[in-house]
């Protein structure tokens, strides 16, 4: 139908990628429960407009000019993986010091990833920003979304482009319904984190690990 080819399949596959925890769903679980639904939305704007460029980089055959063009995989290897680190880092720097203190207001109790001081509130476009840097900057991500859409289209329909656009519809659909839930997951966090400062921080911190650990994975990834 419409050229895809096993389309419950990959209804399937979608919605398991969308569920694994990775860059995107940690940055707007942090910017909900810091900022709010309406600015932890412009996150999600930011994310659903670098997957969308990821799929129609997949319907133009950016897979080979990767595959043919190691230096290209490895810069953005390395690039992904600083921006990923250092969002780690300030995670984590945060992290220890609202542990220290255990005390301040609800707007310090769930440290920014932005790469500014804490008590600034960044603009909606700041954050749709570095949400659009997380999903263009992540290599393994970019390499999933050129190999995985390909294999539901069918070569020898009429209209591939409809295909791809069919699919990234579905994809964006799951896409922002699991971040919805996030979003008003991280706004209800945020009464729980002021009774609990120290275990919320050391929460915090790990999701600072994670980033940093994502950093890793994309450093060691390769090119299939």
């Amino acid at each position: 139908m419409f050229g895809i080819i096993d389309l419950g399949e990959y209804i399937a596959g979608a919605i398991g990628v969308i569920l694994l925890p990775g860059p995107n769903s940690m940055y707007c679980l942090t910017a909900a429960a810091k900022y709010g639904i309406r600015r932890a939305y412009c996150a999600v704007g930011g994310i659903l407009l670098g997957d969308s460029t990821l799929v129609l980089l997949s319907a133009l055959g950016a897979t080979s000019v990767i595959k043919t063009i190691p230096v290209l995989f490895l810069t953005l290897k390395i690039i992904g993986g600083l921006y990923l680190a250092y969002l780690g880092g300030d995670l984590i720097r945060a992290a220890v010091k609202k542990f220290t203190a255990a005390a301040g207001s609800h707007a310090a109790l769930v440290p920014s990833v932005e790469i500014q001081p804490t008590n600034i509130i960044p603009t909606p476009f700041s954050i749709f920003r570095h949400a659009l840097c997380l999903s263009m900057l992540n290599p393994k991500g970019i390499l999933f979304f050129l190999a995985f859409f390909v294999q539901f289209v069918d070569p020898n329909y009429d209209y591939p482009a409809l295909s791809f656009f069919l699919l990234a519809l579905i994809l964006q659909f799951c896409s922002i319904s699991y971040l919805s839930v996030l979003i008003f997951c991280g706004v209800a966090l945020v009464s729980w984190f002021q009774h609990y400062r120290r275990v919320a921080a050391t929460i915090i911190g790990l999701v600072g690990v994670m980033f940093i650990g994502f950093a890793l994975r994309l450093w060691t990834a390769t090119v299939n």
